[in-house]
């Protein structure tokens, strides 16, 4: 099963991944950072899946209904046609002052459209990442139901299922053209479970959730080129928000491979740190500012648990303990394993975020937002902590799990902190020495021009003393560091291309050089290949910018979807999926098209006022 093959749904609380195939092989349970309780994904085998397999099948083909997160696909099989509409129930503000609803809950409809279909059903419960076999037992009229470490989960079928042991279910259903039949899947965390009717209320609750969606999506602002793959990365980003806290995070799943290796299989089931700046404008930028400020609220709330160090990533309720640790009992990904829960860079010191976090609150203050007095001391803490460990060595955007070096990326980025401060103090004065700040500022700029500038290159690189290219120094103009037009930063921007580019896709860093510490196959990372278009476009070259964007919209799956990277060989996603980076990679490229277009952006990198 390739990456590609899934598409995700969720209700922004928890998120599943269900294969073209027709399994549901991908759900943690209560929220995307819990234990498996379908894991199918990372073992065939083992992991456990709800499935819904037609039977002589002839192809498949799916598509998400206009403007929601619910999935529509249909089976062309010898004799019929079958339709699975697959979603996590969401209600609209109205239904929820009125409704009770499960915690958690997938619906399944199938319907037959064509002539007669047969499909097998099957049904494994694995919780706790496959290390329980709970005993599913039948409830009668409320259907099956297993408990396991606090969470209780039922099957509500309007068809018969026969048990397989003790631990799982199976079951035959054929449809004639206009039959419909159900699979309802609920779930709570030590709390009542709430069942509710089939039938017709399962139909009530597929349109309050369509219209939940597109409700959501009507507060979109954007009107520019590319519309639909926008809208498409907003929705796949809004799966990825945990309502909950306003965290945002980096993928759902873990342990998805960029390599035949598997040495590269990470656990991205948190908050970096570093998207924080990009999450909150991409929002921002699309109209949607409940986002916004939920999101900047959780980031000050996670960031405040560590001051005045911030930690690289942190979980959906800013909780720092994310210790590493591999489950041997799981044979990975098309057996590709380790599996790994906890990601150990949580620990690393990568000093670029603080330029992300200031960054982040200095967009949202720009639009008009509001920080209260604890908001500004906790920035000014960041302000602080800048100017004493801005001159170490550390990790690097890329999370290197070699010796720390001097990063030119992240010593920038340090200069884009105390930058972005100075700006907010403008509005908001900060009750500290804020000329600390514009001295420190320009010592870094001074140490950067000095040592991460090769002048024989004409070119910034990766780090100091080193001839290295980084993809992440495209971004030296999108924060005003440099002028898009500066030669200095087109000859950064030629440097990366001749290495790093292959068509419209770019390598983050030299795929054969000892970059990272780490071993296995590098892929094309699909984040640097947007950044590159977004730069183009600042530079004013719109036509070459268009025609790499259109590329790239080529490379998503069949839904529209994102991974973190793409095969060398062959172009297919690798590694982690849908992958929030990527999709916001996606925006902002598009949006910088647009204001290109406009004449809403120069050779500076700045906008007009309006």
């Amino acid at each position: 099963m390739d990456v590609s093959d899934y598409a995700a749904i969720g209700d922004c609380r928890t998120i599943a991944l269900v294969s073209k195939h027709g399994s549901v092989d991908w759900l943690c349970l209560p929220n995307p950072s819990s234990p498996s309780f379908f894991g199918a994904l990372l073992d065939s085998e083992r992991g456990g899946l709800l499935s819904v397999q037609p039977q002589n099948l002839l192809w498949s083909e799916r598509e998400y209904l206009d403007r929601t997160n619910v999935l529509q696909t249909t089976f062309h099989c010898e004799h019929g046609t079958l339709r699975v509409t697959d979603f996590i129930t969401l209600e609209t503000s109205d239904r929820q002052r009125h409704v009770l609803r499960p915690e958690h809950e997938l619906i399944r409809l199938l319907e037959c459209t064509q002539g007669e279909v047969s499909a097998k059903i099957t049904y494994q419960p694995r919780p706790g990442y496959a290390r329980r076999l709970p005993r599913v037992v039948d409830r009668r009229r409320l259907g099956w139901m297993c408990h396991c470490d606090g969470l209780g989960a039922f099957l509500q079928t309007d068809f018969d299922l026969n048990p397989v042991g003790k631990s799982a279910l199976e079951g035959e259903v054929k449809l004639r053209a206009g039959e419909r039949r159900q699979l309802v899947f609920s779930a709570c965390e030590n709390d009542v479970a709430v069942l509710l009717p089939l039938g017709q209320e399962s139909t009530d609750r597929l349109n309050a959730t369509i219209e939940w969606w597109k409700n959501w999506c009507a507060q979109c602002t954007y009107s520019g080129p590319y519309v639909k793959q926008v809208i498409r990365s907003c929705l796949a980003l809004k799966l990825l928000t945990f309502s909950l806290s306003g965290a945002v995070l980096a993928a759902p799943t873990t342990s998805l491979p960029v390599a035949a290796t598997g040495e590269r299989n990470w656990d991205y089931r948190y908050c970096w740190l570093r998207d924080s700046s990009l999450v909150l404008e991409a929002f921002m930028q699309l109209g949607f500012q409940e986002e916004s400020r939920a999101f900047l609220g959780w980031l000050l709330h996670a960031t405040a648990q560590t001051q005045p160090r911030l930690q690289v990533m942190y979980d959906i309720y800013g909780r720092t303990n994310l210790t590493e640790r591999e489950l041997h009992h799981l044979r990975g990904h098309n057996g590709i394993g380790p599996v790994r829960i906890g990601n150990g860079a949580h620990s690393q010191l990568q000093l670029d975020i603080y330029g992300e976090v200031a960054c982040a609150a200095a967009t949202f203050v720009a639009a008009g937002g509001a920080l209260d007095s604890t908001e500004r001391k906790l920035l000014a803490g960041v302000g602080g902590i800048v100017c004493s460990l801005w001159s170490k060595a550390d990790q690097g955007i890329w999370e290197a799990r070699s010796a720390p070096r001097h990063y030119t990326y992240s010593k920038v980025m340090c200069w884009v902190a105390l930058d972005r401060l100075l700006q907010i103090h403008r509005s908001l004065p900060f009750d500290t020495n804020v000329e600390v700040w514009v001295r420190e500022r320009e010592r870094i700029r001074e140490d950067i021009d000095k040592n991460g500038f090769d002048t024989q290159l004409n070119t910034y690189v990766a780090y100091y003393a080193g001839k290295q290219p980084d993809a992440s120094l495209l971004l030296l103009a999108r924060h005003g560091y440099l002028a898009a037009n500066d030669p200095r930063m087109i000859g950064t921007c030629s440097f990366i291309e001749k290495h790093l580019r292959t068509d419209a896709l770019l390598y983050r860093y030299p795929p054969n050089a000892d970059a990272d510490g780490v071993d296995g196959e590098e892929g094309f990372f699909a984040l640097c290949s947007f950044w590159l278009i977004e730069y183009l476009s600042l530079a004013g070259q719109r036509a070459r910018a268009t025609e790499l964007f259109e590329q790239l919209l080529s490379f998503a799956n069949d839904v529209g979807l994102y991974a973190e990277e793409f095969s060398a060989q062959d172009r297919s996603l690798r590694g982690n999926f849908p992958q929030a980076f990527t999709h916001i990679g996606l925006i902002t490229a598009a949006l910088a098209l647009q204001s290109e277009s406009q004449g809403g952006r120069h050779g500076d990198g700045s906008r007009d006022a309006a």
